[in-house]
């Protein structure tokens, strides 16, 4: 059994861990964030302690309750994914929180260099791999736009053909019509990666019956 300063040290550096993923969730507002991130690897990290040290000499299996970690964290992930459209979103924030599972356990064990090098990768896979998928890959970005417009007939079929223009697929629209005579709507869509946004939203607001255009959050 190892002493309880060892304990402590193991337990606090798989809160540190955890938070370092949870800010960059955090920062993005993300559905878990900076608490569930540190939550999750100190969680893991008590599991594998009490499975590795807890049951010692009786004979138990002492991979039994790590080995459940795995699964079980799959359940809390799935609670972070969400459908959007005909898209699916917070699949990476469940596969962060799975990875932070890893580091908890890799804490747990004493292993303190995977630990440490596995948040490293982490942290630069969620911070960098974006403009590197921006830029090299040159895929199709998601994202909402915003869209107040005069009720007038045929508005939002020249909104539309403003949009087919400008080579944005439309996934999905919400339409609210209030009180003060504008029509807002929420267009769920995919642009293509060469997509100049500024010049999108200044040719919206030049049209005639738009009185508000704006990105929203991807």
């Amino acid at each position: 059994m190892i002493g309880w300063l060892e304990v402590g040290l193991r337990l606090v550096l798989a809160v540190f861990l955890g938070g370092i993923v949870g800010i960059e969730r955090e920062a993005l507002e993300k559905p878990a964030g900076f608490r569930t991130h540190i939550l999750v690897a100190l969680g893991a990290a008590m599991f594998t302690l009490l499975s590795r040290y807890g049951f010692a000499g009786s004979g138990a299996d002492a991979a039994r309750i790590a080995s459940n970690i795995v699964v079980g964290i799959g359940f809390l992930g799935a609670g972070t994914i969400w459908r959007h459209g005909t898209g699916v979103g917070g699949l990476t924030t469940a596969a962060s929180l799975w990875t932070v599972a890893a580091v908890g356990m890799a804490v747990g064990t004493g292993m303190y260099t995977v630990a440490v090098l596995g948040t490293l990768l982490v942290v630069a896979v969620l911070h960098m791999f974006p403009r590197i998928d921006a830029r090299l890959l040159r895929r199709n970005t998601s994202g909402t736009l915003q869209v107040a417009v005069r009720d007038r007939p045929g508005e939002i079929g020249r909104i539309c053909g403003l949009l087919r223009e400008y080579r944005v697929a439309i996934q999905g629209v919400e339409v609210d019509q209030r009180t003060d005579g504008l029509v807002h709507l929420t267009f769920t869509v995919r642009t293509p990666p060469d997509l100049d946004r500024t010049r999108l939203v200044t040719a919206l607001l030049e049209a005639h019956e738009v009185h508000e255009a704006r990105w929203g959050t991807p």
